[in-house]
């Protein structure tokens, strides 16, 4: 497997990315050293690239990031309807192509210049690897990550957005590495990723633990457990999660009254999303928007 290897700080850095599709015959465009790292998530069908003399089917659920320094093209056009995410990224660090596995760390041996260098106040660098290629073990999550940053640069001018920008690729780095980790695809992985892809597709109508279950044909609990286990949380918190996120691109975005803001992201009662919001966030729906909208 080939690994790109970022030496960190200063951590890679998104710059822009967007949704694009390709008609049966469409095939992506050739460039030569285009100074930044071009990330390409496909979400249905497939993207046939070459990069020099290496070729890549990228398909659904797969990633592949094109280095700066090298020529990319199409080899073919796609032969069914494609849909994927570009992303654009850049580090000013250091960095280098290895192939194979990332090293495997193990205890160290003691150094006592290094011991002493640690508690000094120098800047200690350390290495993150990441595929150049790869099957997302969580697809639907990579998904939601693209979905935030495509909303989020609506907010260009926002100081908030652009900082939540940079959070949200650093995850999707993440996503990227620990699919490289053969033991990540379980099946209690992919039931997490069809529950959270259920949810955000379905947060604006009424869903309950029950209706989940029956929807992906597992029992409630098995779901809650593999949602706590990947996402950290079970499913109808996640569900609250991902409504407050909407909500929050809705009050940056535009001028809705609170209470249509509410109704959109799959509240019935204003004053209950009121309340949600303010546990989560720490402030009212309302005094979010004074403090961010023009941030």
């Amino acid at each position: 497997m080939s690994m790109l290897q970022f030496t960190v700080p200063p951590l890679p850095h998104y710059m822009l990315c967007g949704p694009s599709h390709y008609a049966p015959g469409g095939r992506h465009v050739s460039r030569r050293n285009v100074g930044v790292f071009d990330l390409l998530f496909v979400r249905e069908g497939c993207l046939y690239m070459a990069e020099e003399d290496r070729t890549f089917e990228v398909g659904e659920g797969c990633a592949l990031i094109l280095r700066p320094d090298r020529y990319h093209y199409g080899t073919k056009g796609c032969e069914v309807p494609t849909s994927y995410y570009w992303l654009h990224f850049q580090t000013t660090g250091s960095w280098a192509a290895t192939d194979g596995e990332p090293p495997r760390h193990g205890e160290e041996a003691y150094d006592e210049k290094r011991t002493q260098a640690l508690w000094s106040y120098a800047t200690h660098t350390f290495p993150i690897h990441v595929p150049q290629f790869v099957r997302l073990s969580q697809p639907g999550k990579a998904e939601e990550l693209f979905e935030q940053l495509v909303k989020l640069n609506q907010s260009f001018y926002s100081g908030s957005a652009k900082w939540s920008q940079q959070s949200v690729f650093q995850e999707l780095l993440r996503q990227l590495s620990a699919s490289a980790a053969k033991d990540e695809s379980t099946p209690a992985a992919a039931c997490a990723d069809q529950a959270a892809a259920y949810l955000r597709k379905h947060y604006r109508e009424p869903v309950t633990a029950q209706e989940l279950g029956e929807r992906l044909n597992f029992h409630p609990v098995y779901i809650a457990r593999c949602m706590q286990r990947y996402y950290g949380c079970p499913p109808m918190e996640y569900l609250l999660r991902h409504r407050i996120e909407q909500a929050k691109l809705l009050l940056l975005q535009t001028d809705h009254p609170v209470a249509r803001v509410a109704e959109e992201v799959g509240f019935n009662q204003a004053a209950y999303f009121t309340s949600c919001f303010t546990r989560a966030e720490g402030l009212s729906p309302r005094k979010f928007r004074q403090r961010f909208a023009y941030g």
